[in-house]
């Protein structure tokens, strides 16, 4: 039987996860909450009740999870809503706008016993799974260095929106994170950040620019680049096919290094000497195969078994505290100019 979900929310991404629960067999949509006219008339398309508020949709109806997909200010709020409720969440990232916040959310799901889990969908795609499973087989040997590439240009029509010239909605909280959360995922526990802001291309609130370095617990270092004014193929929305709105380029966007080996993802060329390690010996590449599911609908699947308690979060809510104590520590090393130790 499917689950019941309702999404609160109808905002671009609140509209992808309504079309992915439409569309898998496991998901049924049964409410949408959100307060504006433009979401009233939505949900009367699809022939679903709308609820300007949480409170209004509990007094009539009680789904069996829910999908919080409203701007990042509101993210604990919606969440904690729902944890007071004892219904099972899946929360847009960041999961917060900052760590206080999200550490109060997650702590109140675990005393309440209610999943929680956070929308870092690129971990639900199978090629960082199969990239994953590279890297814990040791194929490449220990791993040295990474960096990930997060570039990409915004048209002015973006920041029409007021909200995404103010402080917290630039590219290091909306993009970058996903960037930060999958090297968290594959290398490891980052310790320690070093970064530098810039604003200087459109002169808002927000940065544009962003480098990063990255301390990680197992003695690698990572570098991050991220802008929004950037014209390049080098990011993750461009290279991995995941969302059909981008263009899809066949480049790769992250790369992970190590003693025997390196890794570019999402392309998941393998690259290895002939023979020993050598920068004498030939290099070459051999292609690591994995499936094609948008992740997405496999994020929609791993609520709806979670629910019916037959899987575990693929992302936890401490899992999406700990990629924004990276952020917040990336934020706060860029405006003091130190090494922030993170958490």
């Amino acid at each position: 039987m499917a689950v019941r979900l309702a999404v609160m929310g109808a905002g671009l991404i609140g509209r992808r996860h309504i079309g992915h629960i439409q569309t898998e067999a496991c998901a049924e949509l049964a409410a949408i909450v959100d307060p504006t006219p433009e979401a009233q008339a939505f949900a009367a398309g699809l022939g679903v009740p709308c609820y300007a508020s949480f409170a209004d949709m509990a007094a009539v109806m009680r789904p069996e999870g829910v999908v919080v997909a409203t701007p990042n200010a509101l993210h604990v709020d919606h969440g904690l809503e729902c944890v007071m409720a004892g219904l099972p969440v899946l929360v847009e990232k960041p999961i917060a706008p900052d760590v206080d916040s999200a550490a109060r959310l997650v702590e109140a799901a675990e005393r309440a016993g209610v999943p929680l889990l956070v929308g870092h969908h690129r971990r639900h795609n199978p090629v960082v799974a199969r990239a994953k499973q590279v890297l814990d087989a040791g194929q490449l040997g220990t791993v040295v260095a990474a960096h990930a590439s997060c570039w990409f240009h915004k048209p002015d029509s973006y920041f029409d929106a007021a909200w995404r010239r103010e402080e917290g909605a630039g590219p290091v909280f909306l993009n970058l994170v996903h960037d930060v959360d999958l090297l968290r995922h594959l290398v490891g526990p980052v310790v320690s950040v070093q970064a530098m802001e810039s604003s200087a291309q459109r002169g808002f609130a927000v940065e544009d620019t962003a480098t990063v370095l990255l301390r990680f617990a197992n003695g690698a270092l990572g570098t991050v680049t991220v802008s929004d004014t950037v014209a390049a193929p080098w990011s993750w929305e461009l290279t991995s096919g995941e969302n059909s709105a981008y263009s899809h380029t066949p480049e790769s966007s992250l790369w992970i290094g190590g003693t025997h080996g390196s890794l570019t993802v999402p392309a998941l060329d393998l690259w290895r000497h002939d023979g020993e390690p050598d920068w004498w010996n030939p290099i070459a590449a051999d292609r690591v195969e994995a499936p094609v599911a948008d992740p997405l609908a496999l994020q929609i699947q791993n609520l709806s078994a979670v629910i019916r308690a037959t899987a575990v979060p693929v992302v936890t809510g401490r899992d999406g505290l700990d990629t924004l104590r990276v952020i917040a520590a990336i934020k706060q090393a860029a405006a003091t100019g130190r090494t922030v130790h993170v958490g």
